[in-house]
């Protein structure tokens, strides 16, 4: 653990960051209304644009793709600050620089890396995920979209027909990291490929799903005999479930590293609000049950925070995350939702009603406490993690 002390180098980047934050978050402004997409995209895509002029987009990403290639130190304080300014989340951009692009360092082809991974961290391009359909979540690999090597006269491509589902902002998407089934054929595992799939072809509908939090970031993507060039193929053709865990390992083990700490500045603010709140002649801080709970959640986010960091280290050495993502997943989504259920709790009554309560908008954790309850099913439901974590980290046997 001592790789993580801080060194005088790693201070020294702490200030210089801090202090471009402070500027830039004043240039940005603040984001738009959550429905106008369009507007969003600008906005994250200007974001984007800004750490990428400032020198901190692709911060353990290549330097020739325009990465900073920054020692694990900096990385790490990246994080740390990123969370502590309230900068902006990555939004559209997040499945690009988050798992696409570290997809495509680790498995792309010379080509696929010079051409899209400057467009990733310019904000240029909008990547989504064309994973999850109807009938394969949980058990991916059950995945039925078709694509048939076809070599005609427009020379070879594969023709994609099928229909997926939980596609975050495919709506503003440039580009869909896609699983398609290769060889009918063979074992479910075995006949899996990986495209890139381009959001601007022939044959490609859309259909934005409304939520329980009043939005439609998740998407369902209709593919009726797209033509996809060979050229998008990611790793061997029938190699793609091998490629998927790599995406996925970054998904589940780095992908979450500023919620991680921004869990912590949530800890702070329901602190701050119970201070505030009274419960009769008492704040609700003078509850000892309530220390206890939020002394226990503290100690929690740091070790996940601990954890995070031996991932993110383990990129640095090897390329890709560690095995033990599916921990770090599985804790984090669902030790924010006990974060955001016990903000809500210390808020009270007036919460139901979005009414202020101590100068919190309390409108605002209502919609966060809706908001992640997404998290134990997303990128991979708990009990499918708890089963990964049987078999790959503890290495029990299938049906222990």
């Amino acid at each position: 653990m001592s790789v993580f002390l801080p060194t005088a180098s790693d201070d020294a980047f702490r200030a210089e960051i801090r202090d471009w934050f402070a500027t830039a978050l004043v240039e940005q402004g603040p984001p738009p209304t959550e429905h106008d997409w369009a507007a969003r995209r600008a906005y994250d895509a200007s974001w984007q644009n800004r750490l990428f002029e400032g020198g901190y987009a692709g911060m353990n990403w290549p330097s020739e793709f325009g990465g900073r290639a920054a020692p694990l130190g900096h990385q790490l304080v990246y994080f740390e600050e990123y969370a502590r300014a309230g900068a902006p989340a990555p939004g559209t951009m997040f499945v690009g620089t988050r798992h696409a692009g570290p997809t495509l360092i680790a498995e792309g082809t010379p080509a696929q890396r010079a051409f899209h991974l400057p467009r990733i961290l310019t904000g240029q391009d909008v990547w989504c995920q064309g994973f999850s359909e109807p009938e394969a979540g949980s058990d991916l690999a059950s995945l039925r979209t078709r694509a048939e090597l076809v070599d005609d006269e427009s020379g070879p491509h594969f023709l994609v027909t099928g229909h997926k589902i939980w596609s975050t902002r495919a709506q503003v998407a440039d580009y869909c990291e896609l699983l398609v089934r290769t060889d009918p054929g063979a074992s479910k595992h075995a006949g899996i490929s990986w495209l890139i799939l381009d959001m601007s072809l022939p044959g490609i509908e859309v259909r934005p799903l409304q939520t329980i939090d009043n939005d439609d970031h998740f998407c369902e993507i209709y593919l009726d005999r797209v033509r996809v060039p060979v050229a998008n193929l990611v790793g061997a053709e029938n190699d793609g479930w091998r490629v998927t865990n790599v995406t996925l390992r970054f998904e589940r083990g780095t992908a979450f590293a500023s919620h991680t700490i921004e869990m912590r500045e949530t800890l702070h603010a329901l602190v701050a609000l119970a201070k505030q709140r009274y419960v009769g002649s008492e704040t609700a801080w003078q509850d000892a049950g309530l220390r206890r709970d939020v002394g226990a959640m503290a100690a929690e986010v740091t070790a996940l925070w601990r954890m995070t960091q031996l991932s993110i280290a383990e990129v640095e050495r090897t390329g890709v995350p560690a095995q033990f993502g599916s921990a770090v997943k599985l804790r984090y989504s669902e030790l924010v939702q006990d974060i955001a259920d016990l903000f809500v709790r210390v808020a009270g009554r007036p919460s139901i009603g979005g009414s202020p309560v101590a100068g919190t908008d309390t409108g605002g954790l209502v919609h966060d406490y809706l908001w992640w309850l997404h998290t134990t099913i997303a990128a991979g439901t708990s009990q499918i993690q708890r089963n990964l974590i049987a078999e790959r980290i503890l290495g029990l046997p299938k049906g222990a």
